[in-house]
């Protein structure tokens, strides 16, 4: 926070918008009023505007000596101790700690005892455990409690988010930094008071999270792995459950600042940094063995025959990362010329794997690569890394909305691949039976008929599968994915000696053909829409909202802002940061998330069909 901002209204539109998302998902926090040496600094008009804007009770752990270009250190309120920064010190590093003493510092010693005393009965107030201490042994002089009594009721306070509080320093000059980094280990939460539900079925064997992937071109990928529970060692072998590998650490690394300290273990609770892992990708679950993950899942309760349209074992295991949602939005992008397209799939390649939200795939029509991205500034973003970071100028194309097709009725197709290569026949007959279903999967459900031979079923389903998957992957209308759709095999003959390639393929072709006789519909991506804007522009993001066929849900009051909810689709909100900054001065801010596809009218859908093939 910038303690230079003395109005209390005067608020950066950002600080605010990172405050109301750790509201939301409830995450503890402190407050570092920065910037402390400013000229018009005020470290009592910043903690008013905590209580005005954020709507929270500060607990002030410290105050500044001086202000602005007087300031040159805090007092730790809690231990009545004076911290002192050496002028001369460039970098902030040399600092004493000093006793407040009633000889050398009668005013601040008593401006820090009735701090401390209204610190106290915050923390008594809000702290049932602190409040017995306070009003038992400790009622007749605040002073005798201990610093570290203190120091664990607001440790409990801030975890319970009653409070929040409150530090002070220059960060550019690293004043107050060090006493910041001691608060962060001693109020918030450390790993072990985070509980999460998969943990207790792993016990004591590795599970980590690779969340974040980093290219050096020296010792090629690099992984921070978050130890959820278990030890990592330098060559250890380790199973990747998503990517269904096991791999080998090569080097373990513990990351301090720019500096990475070689290590010979790690366990729960820290941040490693890892080399040699040349297949996993960011989101990735880490644990020892496959066998470890199937016992995990067993203890679950979760282990189980395999479903018919599960893809892997990966989605029958426990997974401590997080489900990356769809791509919304897709174009083309192109190098600069023939000769740089595998510079290009190296780079989309690199990019993949540090941001699993990013999605590539070959054009089959075309043969152009397509980006699939979550936004407008998400592709923005892969456009200039590619420049950047691999000196390439690729050229996009136009940014279109990633729409959905199913089928509204139920068909049946059937379809005979003959084909003799060299001396080898491939004959496969098939039919099948494609219909809509009610409930939302964006795979096909695949069922198979008591009539289809266990013996050719056993030994073909995964090319049947395959088959069926890269049909769903172009929709007849748009070329967009099918989903909502069920695809039942009832009869499959198959000559001996014909290759799983033949089964996918003639698979795949009658598929296709069900799909093109039945009736289809487009379904296009709506959007949880949340907008908080002041009273005064209210009435304006209303109207506009109407006009991008908006269904608003309900107008909530929050403190001074309201807040807007309802659904919208994808394609009325394109560039819509910019309307919304130009209707409300710049005051308001939006957050909006895939909700889910719905079906389009036939009147836009026919709109959309006659743009995209030309006629309008």
């Amino acid at each position: 926070m910038d303690t230079s901002l003395k109005k209390i209204y005067e608020w950066p539109a950002q600080t605010l918008t990172v405050w109301r998302q750790a509201d939301k998902h409830k995450i503890p926090r402190i407050c570092f009023l920065n910037k402390m040496d400013k000229t018009g600094a005020s470290f009592n008009y910043a903690v008013e505007s905590i209580r005005e804007k954020l709507k929270a009770k500060p607990l002030l752990l410290q105050l500044p000596i001086g202000e602005a270009k007087t300031f040159k250190g805090v007092v730790d309120v809690v231990s009545k101790e004076k911290l002192l920064w050496n002028s001369s010190s460039v970098d902030g590093k040399d600092f004493e700690r000093k006793p407040l003493l009633e000889m050398s510092d009668p005013k601040l010693l008593k401006e820090t005892t009735e701090a401390r005393n209204a610190l106290i009965e915050q923390v008594a107030d809000l702290d049932d455990e602190f409040a017995d201490l306070v009003l038992g042994e400790f009622s007749e002089n605040f002073d005798l409690i201990p610093a570290e009594k203190l120091q664990t009721a607001i440790h409990r306070v801030t975890l319970a988010q009653t409070a929040v509080p409150v530090l002070c320093g220059s960060a550019l000059k690293n004043k107050g930094v060090q006493p910041l980094l001691d608060a962060i280990t001693m109020y918030l939460p450390s790993p072990e008071e985070r509980n999460y539900e998969f943990l207790q079925w792993y016990k004591d064997d590795l599970c980590a999270l690779a969340f974040k992937v980093l290219h050096d071109k020296q010792r090629g990928p690099l992984v921070f792995l978050r130890i959820y529970s278990g030890m990592i060692k330098p060559q250890l072998a380790i199973h990747n459950i998503n990517g269904n590998c096991t791999e080998r650490i090569s080097r373990l690394l513990l990351p301090f600042a720019d500096q990475h300290v070689e290590i010979p273990s790690l366990t729960a609770g820290n941040i490693a940094l890892t080399v040699g892992l040349k297949h996993t990708a960011t989101g990735d679950t880490i644990v020892s063995s496959k066998s470890s993950a199937l016992a995990a899942a067993r203890r679950a309760g979760r282990e189980g025959e395999k479903k018919h349209g599960q893809n892997s074992e990966a989605e029958r295991l426990l997974l401590a990362g997080v489900e990356i949602p769809e791509p919304v939005f897709f174009c083309t992008i192109e190098p600069p010329s023939v000769a740089k397209q595998p510079d290009l799939d190296h780079a989309l390649k690199c990019l993949q794997r540090e941001d699993p939200s990013l999605k590539v795939r070959l054009d089959p029509d075309s043969g152009q690569t397509v980006l699939c991205g979550m936004g407008e500034l998400h592709i923005e973003i892969i456009h200039d890394r590619i420049k950047r970071e691999y000196g390439l100028e690729t050229y996009l194309g136009p940014l279109q909305v990633a729409y959905r097709e199913t089928i509204l009725n139920s068909v049946c197709a059937s379809d005979t691949l003959d084909r003799t290569l060299g001396d080898k026949r491939h004959l496969v007959t098939i039919e099948l039976e494609a219909k809509p279903i009610e409930t939302s999967s964006v795979t096909p459900v695949i069922e198979y008929a008591e009539g289809v031979s266990e013996d050719i079923l056993k030994a073909s389903q995964e090319a049947i599968e395959n088959g069926i998957h890269s049909a769903c992957l172009q929709g007849p209308l748009l070329g967009s994915p099918i989903q909502d759709v069920a695809i039942t095999l009832h009869s499959l003959i198959i000559h001996p000696g014909t290759s799983s390639t033949m089964i996918s393929a003639c698979v795949s072709r009658c598929v296709q053909k069900a799909l093109k006789k039945a009736d289809k519909q487009v379904l296009e991506p709506l959007m949880n829409l949340e907008v908080t804007v002041t009273r005064d522009y209210l009435s304006p993001v209303l109207a506009d909202l109407a006009q991008r066929r908006g269904n608003i849900q309900e107008i909530q009051t929050r403190q001074d802002n309201r807040v807007v909810i309802g659904f919208v689709p994808l394609a009325e909100i394109m560039g819509y940061s910019t309307v919304l900054r130009t209707l409300t001065s710049g005051s308001a801010t939006f957050a909006v998330e895939l909700s889910h596809y719905e079906a389009m009218n036939p009147q836009d859908q026919s709109t959309l069909l006659n743009r995209r093939s030309g006629l309008t």
